[in-house]
């Protein structure tokens, strides 16, 4: 286990445990991954709360201020308890191991599709249809990045699976198989 894992997991596990009790981790899982994408968004709060200059009270006040009226009593305990510890740096990856313990619980696949164009809705059915279909599960979760370098098609990775069903992937395999032949 990485070094961050075996420091992630037992916050995460013991944080997944609490809401499993308190029937409320469908409404964490929503609300972890809102504060993900403010994080993630944030270079600003995550040096902010990263710093040693700031003292652990004034870390937890922030984090009261801006997520108080966002999250479950939980999930705000989470937080401060993070920065009382120090460990409030983490919390992206606190919050991806949580998640990701989520999905094993459930039976969850979890798949990243990388399109050249943003797909329809239409197609964004049939690419859960084909999910479904190589992780082996009925229930997948699926991250949708748009990469207009691909030129046409997709790249869909499924754990370590992937297909690559690309225009750019198609030419780079007719490139090797050109320098084989010559």
């Amino acid at each position: 286990m990485p070094l961050l894992n075996s420091i992630t997991t037992p916050w995460a596990e013991a944080f997944l445990q609490l809401t499993e009790a308190s029937g409320e981790t469908d409404k964490v899982v929503d609300q972890a991954r809102s504060i993900l994408e403010i994080w993630n968004g944030s270079p600003e709060l995550r040096d902010a709360m990263s710093s040693p200059v700031l003292e652990g009270e004034a870390k937890k006040g922030a984090l009261v201020k801006l997520f108080s009226d966002q999250l479950t009593p939980s999930f705000l305990n989470l937080l401060k308890l993070l920065a009382d510890r120090q460990r409030i740096g983490m919390l992206d990856a606190v919050l991806h191991r949580y998640l990701e313990l989520y999905r094993e619980q459930r039976n969850i696949a979890l798949a990243t599709v990388t399109s050249a164009a943003p797909l329809s809705d239409e197609q964004q059915a049939q690419m859960a249809d084909k999910v479904k279909a190589v992780a082996g599960t009925d229930q997948v979760e699926i991250n949708l990045q748009v990469d207009p370098s691909l030129i046409g098609g997709f790249v869909l990775s499924v754990g370590s699976r992937v297909i690559d069903a690309s225009l750019s992937g198609q030419v780079r395999r007719l490139g090797l198989s050109l320098a084989r032949v010559s």
